[in-house]
């Protein structure tokens, strides 16, 4: 038999999804209930109570009631809330950030040494947080554990220097431009006077901004300074022009001398190289065709003319700065070297056995020679600054003279006399890179 359940509106029975409502205690009946809110139907044994309760009353047990549905509120959730909430259970664990990068570490093999300890941390924080990327850790570790082995190897047997320093090579051979001697090229911009970054390699036939001219490596390991470059560039510059071109007609004055030098910061990648180069002195302007005059591009009698008349060509540049009438010594001395010098030029021209079209044309060049040989003598001999400077004037007169000129005709070089301007060369004048222009 059972206790109906209270006045109200009817109610399913044991309604799944409705959760157990507590009950007040029932005067009449104060049995206890099971967790679940079921009445208890056993009894203890004789004697005993459970944790201290009164004697269960005996007879049958009532219906424990449930809630009318009018009293579950519109939208309630249909499954009971409790205290406790779960995560979802299609949420998946994340991936562990370490164990990625180890991975892409292990792959690259970029710093095998920090991949493997990030593998290592990747694997210790997946335990510890349950999150995802155990292969990936191990893979990184393994792969960077390799690369690190194979790092060790190659400092043992000495492949890691060989390996360091092709890199450093490739990298001073981009920083220096990869220029050598009678190359042309074009400078991106409107004008050579900037720091030169790159270049744009053309045929000398054509017009061109530049032509390299010589090479000049340079040794140590420790940068010399931006005033210790340009000294030696100027320097050693000078040298390879007379040896590039050999005829100094054909540099006329709208050709200046520049050399392009390494930056600190370019020496540290293995840019020791100072490159000397010929550029067109306006800032619009352009050369034309090859400035080179060697043994490359000169047939033999054109060779030797150029090696007799450049004898005398330095000993001429060398004019002391002082004047007469301030050092006459130091001049006298000087001029006492160009007349030795000029009967040596004499002396080699005789000597060569030329060509019938060439032969008079040389020998009157000769004798011009020979007696501007007697006049820097006799300037040598000067007791004062009046009668040096009249000998002076005597001897220069012949200096690239009309005979000069009629020979060189006949051997087929530039006639044009070169315009001197004080003796430098050019626009090579100071600052630090080429002309001078940092690369």
């Amino acid at each position: 038999m059972s206790i109906p359940p209270p006045p109200g509106p009817q109610q399913p029975q044991d309604d799944p999804y409705q959760p157990p409502q507590p009950q007040a205690p029932n005067p009449q009946f104060p049995h206890p209930h099971d967790p679940h809110g079921r009445p208890v139907t056993g009894e203890p044994p004789q004697g005993q109570q459970p944790h201290g309760q009164p004697p269960y009353p005996q007879g049958p047990l009532p219906h424990t009631p449930y809630p009318a549905a009018s009293q579950v509120p519109y939208g309630a959730p249909p499954y009971a809330v409790w205290g406790q909430g779960y995560a979802p259970l299609n949420r998946p664990a994340p991936v562990n950030g370490v164990a990625i990068a180890a991975l892409v570490l292990g792959v690259l093999c970029f710093l095998p040494a920090v991949g493997l300890i990030l593998g290592i941390v990747a694997l210790v924080q997946i335990r510890k947080r349950g999150e995802r990327g155990k292969g990936m850790a191990i893979g990184g570790a393994v792969l960077s554990g390799l690369g690190l082995a194979v790092w060790i190897l190659l400092l043992a047997t000495g492949g890691g220097s060989a390996f360091i320093e092709g890199v450093k090579e490739g990298a001073a051979r981009d920083t220096s431009l990869s220029l050598v001697k009678g190359d042309c090229f074009d400078v991106p911009g409107a004008s050579f006077d900037k720091d030169v970054y790159d270049v744009d390699k053309v045929p000398c036939a054509g017009e061109h901004d530049a032509e390299v001219f010589g090479v000049v490596p340079l040794p140590g390991d420790d940068y010399p300074g931006d005033g210790s470059i340009s000294d030696q560039a100027k320097d050693e510059c000078w040298t390879l022009q007379s040896a590039y071109a050999m005829d100094s007609w054909s540099l006329t004055e709208d050709v200046e001398v520049y050399h392009l030098t390494p930056t600190r910061e370019s020496w540290e990648w293995g840019d020791r190289e100072i490159t000397c180069v010929f550029a067109h002195a306006g800032e619009k302007g352009a050369l034309s065709g090859s400035l080179r005059t060697d043994a490359t591009t000169l047939d033999p009698d054109q060779l030797a003319f150029l090696t007799a008349m450049a004898t005398v060509d330095d000993v001429l540049l060398q004019e002391p700065e002082d004047l007469a009438e301030d050092d006459l010594t130091a001049n006298r001395n000087w001029a006492s070297n160009v007349g030795d010098m000029t009967s040596v030029q004499a002396r080699e021209l005789s000597g060569h056995p030329w060509p019938a079209e060439a032969e008079k044309p040389v020998t009157d060049l000769v004798t011009d020679l020979q007696d501007a040989a007697e006049e820097w003598a006799a300037a040598a001999e000067a007791s004062d600054a009046d009668t040096f400077y009249e000998h002076y004037e005597n001897a220069y007169a012949y200096v690239d003279g009309d005979a000069t000129v009629t020979a060189r005709k006949a051997l087929g070089l530039t006639t044009m006399r070169p315009s001197y301007g004080d003796g430098d060369s050019g626009g090579a004048g100071g600052g630090t890179g080429v002309g001078g222009l940092d690369v």
